[in-house]
């Protein structure tokens, strides 16, 4: 499970709703002090939400970069139905094209193409997305998201997962888990945001996302196909995908490749200022 170092955004981003034509979805927008060089669109990972990047907001803003951190449908605070057909993969790509026909709702209009960035399950569900539509987009980002399914040994622990929350309620599948792995970060106490942000998580949305994990193809030569610049971020560790597949995947796409230092699967809230960096540099590269 992601753990933000806060769930209070910077003084640079405001939570509010993305009124879009399939649904609102809760966001934080982050805005630059000045003119925007472009949007970014977010997606977070399985179990995470909007907060998993609230430590980027601030430096990209700072880099010129409007940001849009998004909570998808079932995800803490955007709500969702409670069957898994509604959490289909191609249900949740064409929420993003969605969001990025959204994206200058309220905030600064969308100049210069969106960067689309999604963190594992939301790299895969932001792959879906440009598959069926890349025209919106600038570029596209996979940060710790992997070619295809997740290892065996995930693909237990997301089976194990569904199995409890198609027996236990949401409240006591969050004590077993505390049990077998206690919070750890200090800026969230004993953990209350990450039980709140549990409880509001929708499990038809989890038992069918995992199940995706768990089963996902290859979709890589689809996307090498795509004239759009890639790029594949990880940490120097991943148990969700070993990173020779991450160096592999890069190669097949011709993608910009970034290793951070010091992190594993989620360098966003590891090493937020050189993730930030990181993102800046390959976003800056491919302006129009």
């Amino acid at each position: 499970m992601s753990r933000p170092p806060t769930f209070t955004p910077p003084p640079c981003a405001r939570s509010r709703t993305l009124r879009t034509a399939r649904g609102d979805f809760a966001v934080l927008d982050a805005a630059p002090s000045g003119d925007a060089h472009a949007t970014a669109l977010l997606l977070p990972g399985y179990t995470g939400s909007k907060e998993d990047f609230i430590a980027l907001l601030e430096p990209l803003a700072e880099a010129g970069f409007r940001v849009l951190s998004v909570d998808g449908r079932g995800q803490y605070e955007t709500a969702g139905p409670g069957h898994q057909e509604a959490y289909a993969q191609a249900e949740l790509a064409r929420d993003v094209l969605a969001q990025a026909a959204a994206a200058d709702d309220g905030g600064a209009p969308v100049s210069g193409g969106i960067h689309l960035l999604g963190h594992s399950l939301g790299g895969q569900i932001a792959r879906a997305a440009v598959l069926l539509d890349a025209a919106p987009f600038r570029s596209l980002t996979l940060m710790s998201s992997g070619p295809a399914e997740i290892t065996p040994e995930q693909q237990k622990k997301a089976q194990l997962l569904g199995d409890a929350l198609g027996r236990w309620s949401m409240d006591e599948v969050w004590r077993m888990m505390r049990a077998m792995d206690p919070p750890e970060d200090a800026d969230t106490g004993d953990g209350e945001d990450l039980r709140r942000r549990w409880m509001r998580h929708d499990p038809a949305q989890l038992i069918a996302t995992g199940a995706q994990l768990s089963c996902e193809p290859d979709r890589v030569a689809e996307l090498a196909a795509l004239p759009l610049p890639v790029h594949v971020i990880s940490g120097e560790r991943d148990d969700v995908w070993p990173l020779p597949l991450l160096d592999a995947m890069a190669r097949r796409l011709e993608a910009r490749r970034t290793v951070i230092e010091g992190a594993e699967h989620s360098p966003n809230t590891a090493r937020p200022l050189e993730t930030a960096a990181s993102l800046v540099s390959f976003w800056n590269s491919v302006r129009p």
